[in-house]
């Protein structure tokens, strides 16, 4: 008997409907520019530890693993609520998984978990090798901090307060967490490296909220650069792309080999005239992808300079 087999058009219109994302989608999924925005703090805060003569490399590695498997959590899971809000409908950047169709809801979700999961596990063993049982709180704070920035009820990020998380853990805690790890006290260096990643960091999230301004109020996400306009958002990231250099000299001026990463200055002019001048939303990708690499050369120059003196 045959009359309750799908046919062949049912099977593949059901096969259609199953969304197959390749490798390359999901690699997209994971925004790569955005990972220098990880390692940055924490190639700072292993700078500091050198300069206090603390520096572990196993400690150093898992810190890295914890950030940049926190990052691809958040962006996939940024991905996955965005996408099921309906938000992705409106943007016009790079598309995303879940909103463009590309990927399930669900499977976007559980490669945001398995990150989360991974980047938990890790943290363990930091904390079980440096025995900061404290740690633990602060791990499962920074992975509830990245799920309710577009997920939960009332996601912060749409209430214009992701610049404000994005500063404190992607610059303050990363930074002086993997200090601290190894040094077992809050550092000077790393409080001072740990805000001028967190400037960068700001920057790059604020550059994408104002090529999203017109679509977000659209979609009725109340982003800071919704909140306060274009022409402020812009002043506020001009100040967050300088400020970091205003910090390193309070570094430089006692560690002399930190004052290479004045070098960025040479990327951060045209940064900022391209966002002044910017008429498209290609431009603003440009100034948000070059942001994060200056944000990654300036932590590498001020570690490089840090374990130099070290030596």
């Amino acid at each position: 008997m045959t009359r309750n087999a799908p046919s062949g058009k049912a099977q593949q219109s059901s096969a259609k409907s199953t969304p197959k994302p390749t490798f390359g989608d999901w690699i997209s999924g994971a925004r790569l520019r955005t990972l220098p925005l990880a390692v940055a703090p924490v190639l700072i805060g292993a700078g500091a530890a050198a300069l206090a003569e603390k520096f572990n490399l196993l400690l150093t590695a898992l810190a890295l693993g914890v950030a940049l498997l926190l990052q691809i959590g958040v962006n996939f899971s940024n991905d996955y609520s965005d996408g099921v809000r309906g938000t992705d409908a409106f943007r016009v950047g790079p598309k995303r998984l879940t909103g463009s169709g590309t990927a399930a809801p669900k499977s976007v979700l559980k490669v945001a978990l398995a990150c989360f999961a991974a980047a938990a596990a890790l943290g363990l063993v930091i904390t079980i090798i440096t025995q900061l049982w404290w740690f633990v709180a602060v791990g499962a704070i920074a992975i509830v901090a990245a799920w309710f920035y577009t997920g939960g009820k009332k996601p912060y990020g749409y209430a214009g307060l992701g610049e404000v998380v994005v500063f404190i853990f992607f610059g303050l805690v990363a930074t002086m967490g993997t200090a601290f790890i190894q040094v077992k006290e809050f550092d000077p260096v790393a409080t001072i490296g740990g805000i001028a990643a967190g400037c960068f960091a700001t920057a790059v999230l604020l550059v994408n909220n104002i090529r999203d301004i017109e679509t977000d109020r659209v979609a009725g996400k109340k982003t800071l650069a919704t909140r306060i306009g274009r022409k402020a958002s812009i002043a506020l990231f001009i100040i967050l792309l300088w400020l970091p250099f205003g910090l390193a000299a309070l570094i430089w001026i006692f560690v002399p080999a930190v004052f290479f990463v004045n070098i960025g200055v040479f990327v951060a002019l045209p940064i900022s005239y391209i966002l002044i001048s910017a008429k498209t939303p290609k431009e603003l990708i440009l100034v948000l992808k070059l942001t994060s690499y200056l944000a990654l050369g300036f932590a590498a120059l001020m570690c490089i300079g840090l374990f130099q003196v070290a030596a």
